[in-house]
Parts: C-alpha cells; structure tokens; sequence
C-alpha cells in the first residue's frame, strides 16, 4: 500500500497505520520497535543518556541501578525516580538462600537485560531469578520467577523515611534526597508470604513499622512459592492516594495485560510521526529520540490533585494537570517547540503549569528549573519567557498571559541574573540594567558580589545574551497586553548584545564594570574551567552567535553574508588548540566537537542552520546530514554530549525531518535537509503535514528545488501558520548543491521583529 494512505485521516489507529504501510513489507514493525534506550548511555565526556522505562509524560519512571552502562552488578530492582538524573526512592531486592538476610539492598550480577520503553527483563545471575518489569503512569508491576530451590524472599527498602507492613501489603513513605518532599509507596503482593522479617528496630516491640535512614521490611516465602508477583503505585500526596493510583491503573497481576496497554500508548505517541526510509538506522534514531523528548514534562495530577514542591502544598488541578520536572535552559530551544506541533494541548497544560508554580514562589517569579522539590534554580537566564511568547504566536493561548507576564518581567527585573541563584537582584544586576550589560571581572579581580555562586562564576557574556533575547520575548508580550511602554523598554534593551561586541575580533567579549574589554583573552580556552568567567560550558566561539532573535543584525556586525559565511566556515575548521585531555580538562560539555564547534551542547543546536540566513542554505544542508552522521547514531556512543531528557533529542527530530525552530518565539521554521523519503506528521487540529523526497538516496543532501502545496516555494523558511494549515512540502534532492535556491535576499528567514 503506498504511503499517501497513511496520512488520510490521523484520527485512524496509529498501529492500523503503521502496518498498512510499513517499510518491511507484511511486517508488523511499528513505531516503538525501533527505540533502543541503550544509545548514548555511554558518555563521550559527561552524563550519558538512561534507558529509562516510563509512559510519556508520565510520573513513574525507572531505569537500572547501576553506577553506568559498564556497571558489573545492579544494586537491588528500582521503584521510582524522583526526577531526571533524579534520585531512586525506595528498593526491591528479591532473594532466595538458606540463611538470614541482613543486608537492605542486594547486589546482583545480571545477564540478558532486555530494554524497552514499557517493558523491562533481565537476568539475576546469583540467584538464579528472571526479572519482569512494566510500568503504567503513576504505579507499576513486578514479576518474578525464582529459578532456583531455595527459600524466596523480598526486601523492601528505604533510604529514609517509614516502612510498615501487614499481611502482604508494604506502606509507607521516603523524602527525596535533600528536600522536604515526600513519595508515597503501597505495594501489594499477590502471594500471601509466611513471615515478616523487619530489618532495624521497630518503633513498637512485636510490629512490622519502621522508621530512619536505611530501614527493610523482609518477605519470605514457602520454599514451593517459585513466583511472587508485586503491584504497587506511588504518590506525592499519600499513602492512601498511592493505593488509589494503583488500584485505579493496575486491576489484576497479568503482566501481560499492562504490557500491552503500554506498548500500544507508545505507539500513539510516536506515531504522531511516521516516517518512510531505507535506512534502518536512521529510523531509530529518529524514533529514539522522540522517545527521548516524551520523557519530560511529567504530569503529576493525580485524581484532579497535585503537590507542589513550590509551597509545599495540595492543590486542586481544577481540569488542567500539573506537569513538573523540566531544565527550561535545555528545552527551551527545541523540546517545547516541537511539543506545540505534535502535542499542543499538553504543551498548554505545561505553560499553565509554569504560570502556578510562580504564583506558588513567594515572589512570583518564572521557574527556571522546575523540580518535584520546587525550582532549582540552575544554570542561567530566565528562558521560561520563551516558552510563552512561543507558545502565544503559535496559537496556543488558552493560559492568562497577563499571569504569565508579571512571572517572567519578576524573574528577569527582580531575581538576580547570577546563575544558579534564588537571590533577588543586587548590585550586578543594578549595573546591567543601568549599562546594559553583565559585567566580568577584570584580570586578577577578586569576586565581591554575594549572589554570584563560587562554582559558576558569573558567566557575563552567557548571562548578557541570554538576557537580551528575554528580553526581546517579553518584549512580545507586552505588545500583545498593550504595555506599550514596556514594549519599547525592554525592545531597545534586546539590542545589548551590542555591548559586548568587540568589533576588532568580531567575537561576544567579557567586559568589565569599566567598560574594558578583559584582555588577554582566548576565545578558545579563556574563561577558566567551563569558560564560566566568560560564558557557560562551551567558550566563545559557540556564544559568538548567540543572537537567535536578531541574526540579521549579528551578520552586519560579522561583516555582511560573505564575511558570516566565511567566519561559520573558519570555526569548523579551527582546531582545539591544545591536546585533548586539556581542553576538555577546562572545557568537559564542549563535546561533539567538528573544530571548534561542539554538537554536544544545546547554545550550538541552532548554529548549523544560520548559512541560511546569509544565503547560502546549501551548507545548512550539507553541515546538518554532515553532524547527524558524525554525532548521532544507533549505538551506546550515538550521542555527543548531555542529551538532558529531550533538549538535544528534539534538535534531532526536527532536522530528520529537515527543519528547526532557530528562534523560538517567532512562528517560522528554517528549513535544513530532510533524511527520510516521506514523512507524516499528525497535527492536533486534525491535519496532517508530509514530507516528501522526490529522487529520495541517502547520500542526496541537496535540495534541489521545493514545492509546498504544489507551488514553487524559494524560501528557505515556512511560517508555523502554513504547517498547521497541513498539506505537502516537496523537496527535490540531487547530490550536488543547487547553490541558487534560496539565495536571494528575499528568501531569507525573518529576524528581530518590531512594531
């Protein structure tokens, strides 16, 4: 069946769909077949990626216990994870011996792990027991099959907080590692065991109730009991609410069943986009990576109510769930984006989210960092305003916007701009507003300013750019609020980057509060460990075109179109300059390096798509399938860097597809060059947008010309509207570059946008 029968109507069965048109003929392959969790979980430098097990968007989320990939042994079975890279709260530890068991957590060595997004199995070599593992949203199931002839037994751990059992049933409740928040367990085993063993001393002689740090109810079995089977859900709000949950999700121990269910949600997630290649490899890619991005937000409503680490409260979510655990710096760029086309009403429910976690905080500041623990305040800038303002132009406006306002002009006027800080605005701060930049210190000056973190320095150049183009999101909003005197505020001020611009070296430079340049200084490795004296992470060379919302007025400043092209040219091919294990001794995220360009850092995900801004698209398409060849690839090194639960994931998607979101907050697309011979994606009004390869290879990066809805389109950009209207964009592909599509001036994507 040919794959236009795919896209006739996105409300038909998303499994119906894929079979009908799978690329292996008569195969059932659909799309959650080709996700392989274990790519990238070895680091080329930083954190890996986790196979975590979860539903999208979903609260419970687990992954192996292991210290990483390599981990010879799995401390005990997972319960839940807190957040991403989060702590694991409460342990299984299944066991059969002869003896007595006195250890709360077991070491296991393990073989024949099998790992899926709603399914996980793996082998305990020493003792002899298969493991079977599927998640629903808020609880989950365990199946166990004890091999061997021994006595079975299962301990239930906490790291901190009560445990207390009756019968066959487990309660309790762990704070989450330095907060005040809690997790709420019930866990129910269908097998009656014959005896409750307590590890530690029960707050009451005779019971089974314990309290502190480090405390195990044991469970041992009849020596005939070869199968116990454990259902249990999990609650921020309560014991008895971790029951509901779990009684409402899982109605029976037939793991099967909930296998199913999950298989088939992950199937209409990822389903919203189907793609046609002759690649295997790129399928997986693709799809694990949409998986990736599916990880967070995660909706934490459970029966119409939440807690919130923000105030330390329940609430009603009064219809619209509450979705938590979210780096606004990472997401930002491209998560959020792509979330808004596949899944705008969910993306609806995150904004809303926001705007209450600020009315939450006691001075009602956008979150920056949100966390089941509250706002954590990491990293730097207040990227939440883009979220909004994007969100807002693309259509999705069912949030109060004037609520949503007031959060992001206090986390950006009246918080510090120091990274990684809570405090409220100091001295830095009152210098920034009064010169219109961050200022650096100057060579061998000694930091004075209380609010700047000891470890993260002030990053002035990050912070400078990263506020102005906040500033020119909350520039948008007021526009559309009518603040016409906040518009033209905060509008002149988004033109700042100016300041730090050294116009001899045509680089972003730390200057000092007396308005010098800091010299010496290297763009390449000045900075101190992670250039945090300067930028963030990567040096300055990737924050040289830190200027998403005004790329226009940054290739003036470079020179004009030849110079732009000529200097993204020169730092691709600008080596280190130094030996490896020095430069990343100071520069550890600056990773997936093509010279001095690093793929594996979200600041350079939107870089390889600005040639076409100065006319020449082709080496947009050329460099994109050039660093999805060199970076991403279907193995346990496939991703260059901290792929941070979706960041990094999402840039991935959108350029398999052949487009990205350089400037969110601007309703357009820049086109790159599109790896798949068709794509479909399902739009939430009911559309559907596809993507066609006319002379489709592997090795046909060119766009040699493009249609869209039949037209001769010659603009290296389409607007968000145009995409949402559904319909067909053609591309024409060669192997060669058509150096003259898209090159005129009035082909260009739009930039800096003002009334």
């Amino acid at each position: 069946m040919k794959f236009e029968k795919l896209v006739i109507s996105c409300a038909v069965s998303v499994s119906i769909m894929w079979f009908s048109c799978s690329p292996i003929k008569n195969q059932k392959i659909t799309p959650v077949d080709y996700v392989n969790p274990y790519i990238g979980n070895i680091s080329h430098m930083l954190v890996p990626t986790y196979p975590t097990v979860h539903l999208p968007n979903s609260m419970m989320r687990v992954c192996p216990q292991r210290d990483d990939f390599t981990g010879n042994v799995l401390h005990g079975l997972p319960v839940f994870l807190s957040g991403h890279r989060g702590y694991n709260v409460f342990n299984i530890s299944p066991y059969q011996g002869k003896e007595n068991i006195y250890t709360h957590i077991v070491d296991y060595e393990y073989d024949n792990e099998i790992i899926k997004p709603y399914y996980y199995s793996v082998y305990l070599d020493n003792i002899a027991t298969e493991i079977q593992f599927v998640p629903s949203n808020q609880s989950a199931l365990y199946e166990m099959d004890f091999k061997g002839t021994d006595t079975p037994y299962l301990i239930i751990n906490t790291y901190g907080g009560i445990l207390r059992a009756i019968e066959n049933v487990v309660s309790g409740w762990q704070y989450i590692k330095g907060s005040k928040t809690k997790v709420y367990l019930y866990l129910e085993i269908e097998q009656n065991p014959k005896e409750i063993i307590p590890l530690g001393i029960p707050e009451e002689e005779g019971s089974a109730v314990l309290s502190g740090e480090n405390r195990s109810i044991v469970f041992k079995f009849a020596p005939d009991q070869r199968k116990v089977k454990v259902r249990y859900g999990i609650s921020f709000i309560s014991e008895e609410q971790a029951k509901r949950n779990v009684d409402r999700e899982i109605k029976s121990y037939d793991i099967n069943v909930l296998l199913k269910e999950g298989r088939n949600t992950w199937n209409r997630a990822l389903g919203k986009i189907l793609v046609q290649s002759d690649l295997e490899e790129d399928k997986q890619v693709f799809y694990t990576s949409l998986y990736r991005f599916y990880e967070r937000m995660i909706c934490i409503s459970e029966d119409g109510k939440y807690y919130s680490g923000f105030d330390g409260k329940v609430h009603n979510d009064e219809g619209i769930p509450f979705y938590n655990d979210d780096w606004i710096w990472d997401t930002y760029r491209a998560a959020h984006p792509l979330r808004v086309i596949i899944d705008s009403e969910k993306e609806s429910h995150m904004i809303n989210s926001f705007v209450r976690m600020s009315e939450q905080m006691e001075n009602c500041w956008m979150p920056t960092f949100p966390e089941v623990v509250g706002d954590t305040r990491r990293m730097n800038c207040n990227h939440g305003v883009a979220t909004i303002i994007d969100c807002y132009e693309k259509g999705i406006r069912n949030f109060d916007l004037s609520k949503a306002y007031k959060a992001c002009k206090g986390a950006i006027t009246e918080k510090t701009l120091s990274p990684w800080s809570k405090a409220k605005a100091g001295k830095l701060d009152e210098f920034y507003k009064e010169k219109g930049y961050f200022p650096a210190l100057s060579s061998g000056e000694k930091e004075t300013a209380s609010e700047v973190d000891s470890w993260e320095k002030r990053q002035p150049v990050a912070v400078t750019l990263g506020t102005v183009y906040d500033e020119w999101c909350l520039a948008k909003i007021a526009q559309k609020l009518g603040y016409n005197n906040d518009y033209e505020y905060f509008i002149k001020r988004s033109l700042n980057y100016r300041k730090v611009f050294n116009t001899q070296t045509r680089f972003f430079h730390p200057k000092d509060d007396k308005g010098e340049f800091v010299r010496p200084f290297d763009y390449s490795f000045s900075g101190g460990l992670g250039a945090r004296e300067a930028y963030d992470e990567n040096n300055g060379w990737i924050y040289r075109w830190d200027v998403s919302h005004n790329v226009k007025d940054l290739i003036k400043l470079m020179g004009g179109n030849k110079a732009f092209v000529q200097e993204l040219e020169r730092m691709y091919s600008t080596s280190l300059g130094r030996p490896k294990y020095e430069f990343y001794a100071m520069l550890p995220d600056h990773t997936g390096n093509v010279g001095q360009f690093s793929m594996g850092n979200e600041p350079s995900l939107h870089v390889p798509y600005l040639y076409n801004y100065a006319g020449e698209p082709w080496r947009t398409q050329k460099r994109i399938r050039t660093l999805l060849n060199q970076w991403f690839r279907p193995d346990v090194m496939g991703v260059p860097g901290d792929e941070d639960g979706g960041g990094m994931s999402a840039f991935v998607v959108f350029s398999q597809l052949g487009f990205y979101p350089v400037t969110p907050g601007l309703p357009m697309y820049v086109i790159g060059s599109p790896t798949f011979e068709r794509a479909s994606i399902c739009l939430d009004n009911g559309k559907t947008f596809e993507i066609i390869c006319h002379n489709y290879a592997p090795e046909n990066k060119y766009i040699q010309s493009v249609k869209l809805n039949g037209k001769s389109w010659e603009k290296s950009w389409f607007s968000h509207d145009e995409l949402m209207q559904g319909g067909i964009l053609e591309f024409t592909m060669g192997k060669y570059p058509n150096k003259n599509w898209a090159a005129a001036e009035s082909a260009f994507p739009p930039s800096f946008e003002m009334k």
